[in-house]
Formats: structure tokens, C-alpha cells, sequence
């Protein structure tokens, strides 16, 4: 139970501070910037890795989640649970920016700027860095200490500040699905759904490649 509420708690902030930095951007005549806003992004990440990530491990994400499991390194019964917490605590942070900005359209809800299929492509490149990062600093499912807190936060906002203005670089199903349902942008959501889960689930095999055998079990948590 403590761990879905970590779950639930630190993707409400992600989604709250991120999305929430688009839309103040969107509202404020472009103050926050399109910097500010892939700051925003990894440095909300890095937060919630130090403040939840000895609880639940701080995935904040469905597809970190399923590539934890795939990896071995999260039990099957954790899967559910945690996946919904997230979207929960997406949904109901993209609900509160509701109703604090009941004009905007889109309540900064990822849409490709070209074809679907390029946005497509490049979330399950972005997840797949992403995830192969997060297997590389994380001990089993556990994402914490200095090292992985920055090295996460540092990738998310790297690739949010370069393939933003294309695809959102999103990297993450639920943060997705929350302003989607709230602003009924949901045309491409697919792309946002199908691409990241691609993604995490390649950089198993990456990592495992070039990694000491039995690195990905749940042996490592314990």
C-alpha cells in the first residue's frame, strides 16, 4: 500500500510541475521557455527519486515499470498495482490543472508536430536511452542515491529539451494518458501508449548484452 501511494504522490508531482510548466508557459507569453520546461521535467524526476525512490523505487512511469518486470527485477504482483497508481496520480494532477486553467486546450498533453510514425520512432529511442540509464543506476527496481537521481533526471531533461518541440518526448504512458483524458486530446495517444512500453522493453536485452550475467533478476533487489 505504501508503495502505490509513492507511486500515486510522485507522478502526480511529475505530471503537475511538467505539465504544469507548459501551460504557465503557454499562459505567461513564453516565460518558463521550452529550457525551462525540460528543466522542469528532470529536475521533478530527480526530486521524487530522493523523496520516494526508498519506497517504491520511484518509477513514476508504467513502462519503467514493465521493464523492471521484464528485467526481473519487480515480481509480477507489483505490475498492477503500481501502473495504477500512476495513471491515478496523472490523472488526477492533469484534473487539478483543470481547473486552475479551464481555458486551455491541451493542458500540456503530448501531440506530434510531423507524422505519427516519426514521433513514434523517436519515443521508443528516447525510452530506450531512458530505460537502459535506469537499469545501469538502479539496484533491482529500486531507483535512489545520488548517482541515479541525477543521472535519470539529467537524460529526461536532456531529451525533453531536443525532441520536445517534435514529439513531447514523452517517454511515459501515464504522463500521456492524464492531460489526454483531461483536455480529450486523445487522437494520438497510441504513439504515447505503445511507444515507451517498445522502447523500455528493448533495453532489457541492451543491457543485459553487455552486463555481468544474472544482473537482471529479482535476486538483485533482495
Amino acid at each position: 500500500m505504501k508503495k502505490c501511494v509513492a507511486e500515486f504522490l510522485g507522478t502526480f508531482a511529475l505530471v503537475f510541475a511538467g505539465t504544469g510548466a507548459i501551460i504557465i508557459n503557454d499562459v505567461s507569453n513564453h516565460a518558463v521557455t521550452h529550457v525551462g520546461i525540460a528543466l522542469t521535467f528532470g529536475l521533478v524526476v530527480l526530486a521524487m527519486i530522493y523523496t520516494v525512490g526508498d519506497v517504491s523505487g520511484a518509477h513514476l512511469n508504467p513502462a519503467v515499470t514493465l521493464g523492471f518486470w521484464l528485467a526481473r527485477r519487480l515480481e509480477g504482483r507489483s505490475v498492477f498495482p503500481y501502473i495504477v497508481s500512476q495513471c491515478l496520480g496523472g490523472i488526477a494532477a492533469s484534473a487539478l490543472l483543470r481547473s486552475l486553467f479551464l481555458r486551455h486546450s491541451t493542458l500540456g498533453a503530448t501531440l506530434p508536430s510531423g507524422p505519427a510514425w516519426q514521433s513514434f520512432v523517436l519515443e521508443v529511442v528516447l525510452t530506450f536511452l531512458l530505460m537502459l540509464v535506469i537499469l545501469n543506476v538502479s539496484t533491482g527496481a529500486k531507483e535512489k542515491g545520488i548517482t541515479a537521481g541525477i543521472a535519470i533526471g539529467a537524460v529526461i531533461g536532456l531529451e525533453a529539451m531536443f525532441a520536445g518541440p517534435i514529439c513531447g518526448a514523452s517517454m511515459n504512458p501515464a504522463r500521456s494518458l492524464a492531460p489526454a483524458l483531461m483536455s480529450g486530446h486523445v487522437q494520438s495517444l497510441w504513439v504515447y501508449l505503445v511507444a515507451p512500453v517498445l522502447g523500455a522493453a528493448l533495453a532489457v536485452p541492451a543491457c543485459c548484452a553487455f552486463r555481468e550475467p544474472g544482473c537482471c533478476s529479482l535476486a538483485t533487489e533482495s
